[in-house]
């Protein structure tokens, strides 16, 4: 399961990344752009705690902060 969340995760990153450079190189238009990163941050913010989350040490309920 983590390796999926990570392969997804990258995915979405692309999803981001990669039409803001194809808008740049005059490929897509604007509204392309838009809607495809919006999907990839969505994405992204869904994919990547699953990955990313840490276990807490057994006694973290005791301690205050």
């Amino acid at each position: 399961m983590n390796n999926i969340a990570k392969i997804a995760s990258l995915i979405t990153l692309g999803l981001v990344i990669v039409p803001c450079l194809l808008y740049f190189a005059g490929t897509i238009g604007l509204d392309t752009v838009k809607w495809t990163a919006l999907a990839g941050t969505i994405g992204w913010f869904i994919a990547t705690p699953m990955w990313m989350s840490r276990e807490l040490p057994v006694d973290a309920d005791q301690v205050e902060i």
